[in-house]
């Protein structure tokens, strides 16, 4: 199911609220609206209008007498309707992630110019995914993943096994790349007091795209 977040630039729409709601149905049909709320992230009366709204438009049906008992189905025309705003929504994150993946692969090619040519990634989530496939369209060679998260180390990664971030002197890459996007001056600080001056430490924020 989707799960919405707070963003400062990514505002879910009436779409994507439908379509959570509608998700949430499809997951299981015996939840509560109270219930299909907290995992939508919006209000119950929110909620309550989208099902009064959906069951109009033919794309669910209500089962039960009371609040208790009811139940919420999706129709047919519903599960259409579901399948066809779910590829469609897919799409604009495939294009988001291509998007992304170019604006990340120009910022580690300017890393590339510089001089380095062997990285470390730091971090090993979501993040570090992207870089991942980022790296793959530039001549820079990942040789090493870290992460400060012991019940990762020993953990494949796109082929590479992740170490502590007390392995990057023994690693010794020419630059240590930060995946992350929170905490980035922390990790930074965290870095530069294992490895000092000897392996540049880069940011995806180190410059201007």
């Amino acid at each position: 199911m989707i799960s919405p977040f707070n963003s400062t630039f990514l505002s879910p729409t009436k779409l994507f609220r439908r379509l959570s709601v509608m998700l949430a149905i499809s997951d299981a049909s015996n939840k509560s609206q109270h219930i299909i709320a907290r995992q939508t992230h919006l209000s119950s009366s929110m909620v309550n209008n989208y099902m009064k709204s959906l069951r109009r438009e033919g794309l669910i049906r209500v089962a039960g007498s009371t609040n208790r008992t009811q139940t919420y189905h999706l129709t047919d025309t519903g599960r259409n309707v579901l399948r066809n705003d779910f590829l469609a929504y897919s799409a604009e994150i495939v294009q988001l992630y291509g998007a992304v993946k170019r604006e990340i692969a120009m910022i580690l090619r300017s890393f590339y110019d510089e001089g380095i040519r062997t990285v470390v990634l730091f971090g090993a989530a979501e993040t570090a995914e992207v870089v991942h496939a980022a790296l793959k369209s530039t001549d820079l060679v990942v040789i090493g993943v870290v992460d400060s998260d012991r019940s990762k180390h020993g953990k494949p990664f796109n082929g590479l096994i992740v170490q502590s971030p007390d392995k990057l002197l023994k690693i010794m890459p020419d630059a240590v790349v930060i995946t992350s996007f929170g905490k980035q001056e922390e990790i930074y600080n965290s870095v530069h007091n294992a490895v000092g001056d000897h392996i540049q430490i880069k940011r995806l924020s180190d410059i201007n795209i």
